[in-house]
């Protein structure tokens, strides 16, 4: 489905696309559902041979073109994992990445805590080369016992695979088998009156108990498995995932999103999303609501799929669609408040400026004082939310001296000549630092010279600086919005961050050119030194702070720092 602006906003699938479709024309729909269809101006449909094929065709083209309404797995957190590295001598480490690079992962862990502390059990049994890069001596790990030193000593193929063994046993359940012969060297060392060594073994032991044996609710087989459960209200959905290792439930993972396909269908394709393209290491089984087409899923994933009847199994998927509900529920009133912010003040700012409603809201601002380093910042808000990674900075070019007009007609120009250029998204809405005068002039550039029509407004501030109403119109007339409105609220925002956003990086040109102009200026000192002189400080007020002889520690030869503090002297005078 496709916007306006041809723009891909949402991807869907359906056995009977022809009913599907006239479904969103036709009946009652709730609120997102319904800004979904009235954004909607264009299809595109590929036909498949299989349910698979259609299921698989989606979540390609939902992570290619990433539509806006696809919103399942965009911001879930990852999990730490223990990880066995496919190096020449292999390091046991922690990492939240899954990648394809014939490591071992193991994993997830509940938090980072528990991941960093059976490493470090797992380090005190193992040792394993800890350095990232070979060293050309041993390191402390090598005198405590935790590393065999393979960058000065031998370690062998055999060396390193038995102890890869060990720690592939030890976190696949093996973890009493350890422990018990942990436990039969503990008495040996004491018959041989070894108290020390019988110590170190005790203790081991007191850590197995305490890192691996700390989890409740578990089931007989320790077998590791994920077990999903999912609840659906009012056009949004809860999936929550348990993830159950060596038998034990070590975490869940919570899901909460909208979806405008039939529920089933929706939760197959988050299932896809989840393993094969979010890279969750796959368990050795899953365990599904029986709703949910096994087959279809299985085919799909290439694990076994269970959808248990009875049993502790069945316990547990219900345990995740009762918490799945609890979690839709809980979620509703923010969801609410959430889109009284946003989605729902861009409709209403819609009405109050008579255009359609603007999604997409570009804002620009101009910073300088008194003409130096003249710069233009522009944000964007979509569906009412910033979108910071499509935020923008400008170096005014072509402007002299504190030109507002001028510098916004530059900025406005370099923008939409780009956007025209790269097909970009062009806004709903553009919102300019100025009034009249800058409203006309950006007009000017869209209209005339690059045969746009988008609505440019301004936003007016009383005499106590605080925003007070809009300029919109040919020619600009006040628009005066409740000042407890969401609309209202939402201009404040954007103007306040738009601001912030150009300030500081006037700031940041601004200190620049004076730690440029300060340096620059002393003979004896070009683009070497001074490059080595900002990464030895890091400020001017630090360079004063050294005097002559903290310069010469930094490299200066003698005379060359004197002359510099002279400068600074010179210029405090």
């Amino acid at each position: 489905m496709k916007d306006r602006q041809g723009t891909i906003i949402y991807v869907g699938k359906a056995k009977v696309l022809k009913n599907r479709v006239r479904s969103y024309f036709s009946g009652a729909h709730d609120g997102k559902t319904q800004r979904l269809v009235g954004e909607i101006r264009d299809f595109e449909y590929i036909v498949t041979s299989t349910d698979l094929e259609a299921l698989i065709l989606e979540l390609n083209l939902i992570k290619k073109h990433d539509p806006k309404y696809n919103v399942m797995l965009k911001d879930d957190k990852s999990y730490p994992y223990i990880k066995i590295t496919a190096e020449e001598q292999p390091r046991l480490i922690t990492t939240r990445k899954i990648k394809k690079d014939k490591g071992k992962y193991f994993g997830p862990y509940p938090n980072a805590y528990a991941a960093s502390a059976t490493k470090k059990l797992l380090d005190r049994i193992y040792p394993l080369r800890k350095c990232r890069k070979m060293p050309d001596r041993v390191c402390l790990y090598y005198h405590i016992g935790q590393c065999l030193a393979p960058c000065v000593k031998e370690v062998t193929k055999e060396q390193n695979k038995e102890m890869i063994d060990g720690i592939t046993k030890f976190l696949n359940g093996g973890h009493q088998e350890v422990k018990q012969d942990l436990e039969r060297k503990m008495v040996s060392a004491s018959e041989n009156l070894d108290f020390e060594r019988a110590k170190e073994y005790r203790d081991l032991m007191y850590h197995i108990e305490k890192v691996m044996e700390a989890q409740t609710i578990q089931t007989n087989d320790g077998l590791d498995r994920d077990i999903f459960g999912y609840s659906f209200d009012k056009g949004w959905m809860c999936v929550q995932v348990f993830f159950v290792r060596q038998g034990k439930l070590i975490e869940r993972d919570v899901s909460l999103f909208p979806f405008y396909n039939e529920p089933e269908e929706d939760f197959l394709t988050y299932l896809g999303q989840f393993y094969l393209q979010k890279n969750h290491p796959k368990p050795k089984e899953i365990l599904l609501p029986n709703t949910i087409d096994a087959q279809l899923a299985e085919d799909l994933l290439h694990i076994p799929v269970q959808q248990p009847k009875r049993g502790k199994k069945k316990e547990l998927v219900e345990l995740t669609i009762k918490n799945a509900n609890i979690a839709l529920n809980e979620k509703f009133s923010l969801i609410e408040r959430d889109e009284k912010r946003t989605i729902n003040a861009v409709e209403n700012l819609g009405e109050q400026l008579g255009i359609e409603a603007p999604l997409r809201i570009e804002a620009f601002d101009n910073s300088n004082i008194q003409g130096t380093n003249p710069v233009s910042a522009m944000v964007v808000f979509l569906d009412g939310k910033p979108k910071k990674n499509e935020y923008r900075k400008y170096k005014i070019k072509t402007v002299e001296g504190p030109n507002d007009v001028g510098s916004m007609k530059e900025v406005v120009r370099r923008r939409y000549t780009r956007l025209l250029k790269e097909d970009g998204p062009l806004p709903d809405l553009i919102i300019i630092d100025g009034g009249i005068a800058q409203i006309q002039a950006s007009k000017d550039v869209l209209e005339n010279e690059l045969g746009l029509d988008i609505p440019v407004c301004s936003l007016t501030k009383d005499e106590k600086h605080r925003t007070s109403h809009l300029l919109i119109g040919d020619p600009p007339e006040d628009v005066y919005l409740p000042r407890n409105s969401q609309e209202f609220y939402l201009l404040q925002r954007i103007q306040d961050e738009v601001h912030r956003f150009a300030i500081s990086f006037h700031r940041q040109l601004r200190g620049k050119s004076m730690l440029k102009s300060s340096l620059d200026e002393v003979p004896g000192i070009g683009q070497k030194r001074k490059k080595k002189l900002l990464n030895y400080f890091g400020s001017i007020k630090k360079m004063k702070e050294a005097g002559v002889d903290g310069l010469q520690e930094a490299g200066l030869p003698k005379n060359v720092a004197e002359e510099l503090m002279a400068r600074f002297k010179q210029k405090e005078n």
